[in-house]
């Protein structure tokens, strides 16, 4: 397995242990998250409602936790398909005739309802806004995403378009924007290109954790932006704080371009609406912990999975973006092989087609680059 192959596999893999091990605690908070498991969660745990997990409000029907992947993983797996039925670079158009039909039509375990169930059953409000917007209301993908809820639901699978792009975070952050067309506005939208910037970014021959947050601030724009540059230094200067303490300062950085307010289940009256200075909270959430852990993978997913709020799209990104800078050696096996078995998903093997496809993609991105340079000196008149 080569290095960039190596990367690909840490980047799929670390994204869905991120996910399944933060599923156990979204919504709760770190205080809250203690006293439920006696302390840091360290690992894999059980849902928090035992045996009561189909009933239990507020989270009902999902049975979260005991290594079960959400719907960030679920939604990252059917872009990869979107990707392998047409292994190029893509567009909003390319949502409405691929992965709105697998929304549809395909079933799939779905992990969190032990069932078989089409994903539409699974994914959140804002998720099902794609297939109303665009299955039923066939609105020009291009514009679907205006109205929908301001939220992390673009942004949370976006590392596939990040891996197609591996070292050009520009053209992922391009990329990601056109795809979350039909889902995502403002800084919903936002997030979802500075994400896949970053795992591109994370891709790239010698990146580290600076390069990461450079290609970040350089293509974000507004809130986004902010709130990520707020946040990393924030992470910077409290690297070496106790693990509670790190959260609570990560928080407040974010506080002030967060939209939710501080109580995740009410959210606030403004909550999730467009703004050009505001920010989701996941992603500069998860690059804090990044910075803060020097890119250690288990520290920084840890880190989001007890921070709690929406830690399974927190640790989603953090992992990925760990995985991308480490390769598979940093995300560890234990976990992956607990969460393929219990979520009866091959990760590994998502990876490995999501690898195929970068490959092909890249190759076919350096035969057109050196056409445009061909073209480029024909029309300069350079010798």
């Amino acid at each position: 397995m080569n290095d960039l192959r190596r990367r690909i596999h840490g980047v799929i893999t670390g994204a869905a242990v991120g996910d399944a091990l933060g599923g156990a605690t979204e919504g709760y908070t770190p205080e809250q998250i203690q006293q439920r498991h006696g302390g840091r969660v360290t690992g894999i745990v059980p849902p928090w409602a035992a045996d009561e997990w189909a009933t239990a409000r507020p989270i009902a029907p999902y049975h979260k936790g005991d290594g079960h992947i959400t719907d960030d993983t679920l939604m990252t797996r059917a872009l990869i398909e979107t990707y392998a039925a047409r292994p190029r670079h893509l567009d909003a158009f390319a949502i409405a005739e691929e992965l709105v039909p697998r929304l549809l039509d395909e079933v799939v375990w779905i992990p969190e309802l032990e069932r078989e169930a089409i994903l539409l059953q699974r994914i959140f409000l804002a998720e099902k806004w794609i297939v109303a917007r665009l299955h039923y209301g066939h609105v020009d993908p291009r514009e679907a995403g205006v109205g929908n809820i301001v939220n992390c639901g673009a942004a949370m699978y976006m590392s596939p378009v990040g891996v197609v792009n591996a070292g050009d975070p520009a053209a992922a952050y391009a990329e990601a924007i056109e795809l979350a067309a039909p889902h995502q506005s403002s800084y919903g939208r936002e997030a979802a290109g500075v994400f896949a910037a970053a795992t591109a970014a994370s891709l790239a021959p010698h990146a580290d954790v600076t390069t990461v947050v450079d290609a970040c601030l350089e293509v974000g724009h507004d809130g986004t932006r902010a709130a990520v540059e707020a946040v990393v230094k924030a992470a910077a200067s409290a690297s070496s704080v106790a693990p509670d303490e790190l959260a609570s300062t990560l928080r407040s950085a974010v506080e002030p371009y967060d939209t939710v307010g501080s109580n995740y289940r009410q959210p606030a009256a403004d909550a999730r609406r467009p703004s050009r200075t505001k920010s989701i909270e996941e992603l500069p959430i998860a690059l804090g912990f990044v910075v803060a852990h020097g890119a250690d993978f288990s520290e920084a997913v840890l880190g989001a999975v007890n921070y709690g709020r929406d830690s399974d799209s927190i640790a989603t990104m953090a992992g990925a973006v760990c995985g991308g800078l480490g390769g598979t050696a940093v995300v560890p096996s234990d976990w992956v092989s607990t969460i393929e078995t219990n979520s009866r998903l091959d990760i590994t093997g998502m990876a490995d087609r999501l690898a195929d496809i970068a490959a092909r993609v890249l190759e076919s991105d350096r035969v057109r680059l050196r056409q445009r340079l061909a073209q480029i000196d024909g029309l300069l008149g350079t010798p």
